[in-house]
């Protein structure tokens, strides 16, 4: 019988999508792209700046004008590569429905329907597709009739599937407990089925004893992990001894630790960070900023650092937690200040990094999950010789409007890098902050 040939479509992207991902036009495989005129002029407005947006904005319109050298935006321009399709600018924003006057409003994402709607009238023989990661203009769009999709790239499929890091396994032989004791690791062949995954953590129970483990990935066992406190911080349940080991584990350059609100994610990858201070030349400490209500930092009132403060309280907020451990003439607790002052520990935000190669720091990224999967691999290619980095985050508390939890760079990390050998995850499960905070999270 003969193959069914596919029919060829043309994805329509929104701005959105570029601001997400510079490289988006390269991952549509055979199939043709079409920029709306009213996307280039939406760029056009976010070319100045620092923030990852802004970077994104420079970098697609250098890669139009690069592929676009010998030909004219408005004829279809082979895309490079083997077995891509072909692009161009839609100059026309509107179409015999107008969509300004439908929804009564006359704006881009209008002009950006039009476009779509005047292609899907042009080409016939072609499946036309607007890719948007606003989900208020896709069903704007399937209002239209227009076949509107999420940017799939970087999407985990599953999230209650995701990588927690974390099995637990009962009733197994009380010899077998004893040998991770006794011997400092037992055969992972002796109590499962097959190989786990590198620096897999394991809370493993008899009807007698039980141990916390990790499958080291350079002895080839199963070990114990020992229970110990960093910096006047002592771990409050098992996740949280497993957060501290990865954070310590000197085979393990990058960690990232996942939970909900009140879990103990910043103030454990700090502590641990502050543990082996003597290890790194600076702690940094960073988090995107995500202005409230999508406004810009503009909207503050005072200079630079009064604008970022808000944003950055929740950091000394850790740091001064910490500090509390100690009593006021306590060398350690006044340590910290001599570290700020002397910029052994540096709070910024993670525009203010773009750009520059680290070695010898321990980067802690808070707030992770407001990062794409593009942000968290550019941070990740930045680092040099001795270099620790920890992501914190929770997938489910999303601040940014184009993203979710699947889409979302924590997310995207977690699931590509598990079962590295120099990599660790642990997914924090029991809020530890108060009682009335954990009620928050189970009830509200």
């Amino acid at each position: 019988m003969a193959e069914v040939k596919k029919q060829k479509k043309i994805f329509v992207l929104d701005t959105s999508v570029i601001l997400y991902d510079h490289d988006a036009i390269m991952n549509f495989d055979e199939h043709d792209v079409g920029i709306p005129i009213t996307v280039l002029e939406e760029l056009d407005h976010f070319k100045k700046g620092n923030d990852t947006k802004n970077f994104e904005a420079r970098e697609f319109i250098r890669t139009i004008d690069e592929l676009s050298r010998d030909h004219s935006l408005q004829h279809w321009i082979p895309l490079n590569g083997k077995n891509k399709g072909k692009f161009k600018v839609i100059m026309t924003s509107s179409s015999e429905v107008d969509t300004a006057r439908i929804f009564e409003e006359d704006k881009a994402d209008h002009r950006i329907l039009n476009a779509a709607l005047h292609l899907k009238k042009e080409v016939k023989n072609k499946k036309i597709i607007l890719v948007s990661k606003d989900i208020n203009l896709r069903l704007k769009a399937k209002s239209l009739n227009i076949q509107a999709e999420d940017y799939e790239t970087g999407k985990i499929k599953n999230v209650s599937s995701l990588f927690t890091g974390k099995l637990v396994l009962e009733s197994l032989a009380a010899d077998s407990i004893n040998e991770i004791y006794s011997n400092n690791g037992i055969e992972p062949h002796k109590i499962l089925d097959e190989k786990p995954l590198d620096n897999n953590y394991f809370i493993l129970k008899s009807n007698k004893n039980s141990v916390l483990a990790h499958f080291s990935p350079v002895s080839g066992k199963i070990e114990k992990v020992e229970k110990r406190p960093v910096y006047g911080i002592k771990p409050r349940n098992a996740e949280q001894t497993f957060a501290i080991h990865a954070i310590l584990n000197p085979e393990v350059q990058l960690v990232t630790i996942q939970g909900v609100a009140g879990t103990g994610k910043t103030l454990l990858a700090l502590a641990g960070a502050l543990e082996q201070r003597r290890n790194f030349k600076q702690i940094y400490l960073a988090r995107p900023i995500v202005p409230l209500s999508n406004k810009d930092i503009g909207y503050l009132p005072g200079d630079i650092k009064s604008k970022l403060n808000p944003y950055m309280e929740p950091l000394w907020d850790n740091l001064k937690f910490i500090q509390d451990q100690f009593v006021e003439n306590d060398k350690e607790g006044s340590r910290l200040n001599d570290m700020v002052n002397n910029e052994k520990i540096v709070v910024t935000p993670l525009a203010y990094i773009r750009g520059r190669s680290f070695s010898n720091i321990c980067f802690i990224i808070d707030e992770a999950q407001n990062l794409t999967p593009h942000e968290v691999k550019t941070i990740i290619t930045r680092a040099g010789e001795n270099t620790k980095i920890i992501f914190t985050g929770d997938i489910h508390q999303i601040d940014t409007p184009y993203l979710d939890s699947q889409s979302n760079g924590l997310s995207y990390l977690i699931d590509r890098l598990k079962g590295n050998p120099i990599y660790a995850h642990i997914t924090l499960e029991k809020g530890e902050r108060s009682i009335l905070a954990n009620l928050a999270n189970d009830l509200l």
